[in-house]
This record gives C-alpha cells, structure tokens and sequence, in this order.
C-alpha cells in the first residue's frame, strides 16, 4: 500500500512496479466510463471517484467536509482493490455485476459488501468495470444516497 501522497500519479509510483500497469489502466478506463460529474483524486488514502461539492454540498453524512464518494481502488498487499458503493447499494447492480462477471473472468469472483479483489492482476475485467461505471449518473447516485440516508434515520 502506498505511503500518504497528494496525487494519482503518486499513487501509482509508489506502488509495486509490477501493479503500475495495471493501476493505470484501471484509472483510465474509470475515468473514461463514469458519467460526466464524478470528479477523481485521492480519498480515504486510495483513488477515488466522488461527488464535488459544487454538486452536492451537503457532502458525506459520516464527514460533510468530504465530497460524496461513489467509487475508488486501491492497491493492497496482495490485490487491487475496486470499491463500488453501487454495487454496495443498488441490489439489482449487485446482481448484474455477479452475474455478468462470469462472462468476463475465469476467475472465481472474490467480493465482499462493495469490494471486489483482483489477485490477478492480468484477469481484471476492466470492459465490465467500464460497464459498471456507465450504470449510473451523478444525479442518480445522490437520489439514491439520500433515500438510503433517510431510511437510516
């Protein structure tokens, strides 16, 4: 895992030479397919995609000073790490990733709530990640975020 930094490229400098690629690749093709919006830097000490607070300034519930997370990655000892809070939230985006997924790896699918780790790296799917980022718009992800709020309450 990368020590602190302030940018990107930081982040995939420091990581292992061998993961490089791959992070880059990864970056591009979220940045390419997420919808017009989403803004990307470093969140939460990974890669992340977020809701500026020139769109929505109420933020995060759990810190209003951050922007509004959607998506980020992150390179772990052992895998990358691609955290979707769609995937997270929206049940039929859930299953459609699970059942897609299949279609586009070998592999056996290892996800948790909204992580999906990649031990191999050469095995991403990035064409099905491109697929999962054109999902939703900004504007859907906040509608959906504050009815999960409000339901919370």
């Amino acid at each position: 895992m990368p020590e602190k930094v302030n940018s990107i490229k930081e982040y995939i400098a420091q990581a292992p030479k061998e993961r490089q690629f791959f992070l880059k690749k990864l970056q591009k093709t979220i940045k390419n397919s997420l919808p017009k919006d989403f803004e990307e830097g470093i969140k939460y000490g990974m890669i992340g995609y977020y809701v500026p607070h020139s769109i929505y300034p109420k933020g995060y519930h759990c810190n209003p000073s951050e922007a509004l997370p959607f998506m980020s990655f992150a390179s772990q000892k052992n895998t990358i790490n691609l955290y979707s809070s769609a995937i997270y939230a929206i049940p039929e985006i859930n299953n459609w990733f699970i059942n897609e997924y299949t279609k586009h790896s070998t592999r056996k699918l290892d996800m948790g709530k909204s992580c999906i780790r990649f031990k191999k790296l050469e095995d991403i799917p990035f064409d099905l990640i491109a697929e999962l980022c054109k999902k939703i718009t900004v504007k859907e992800w906040i509608s959906i975020y504050e009815s999960s709020i409000k339901t919370k309450k």
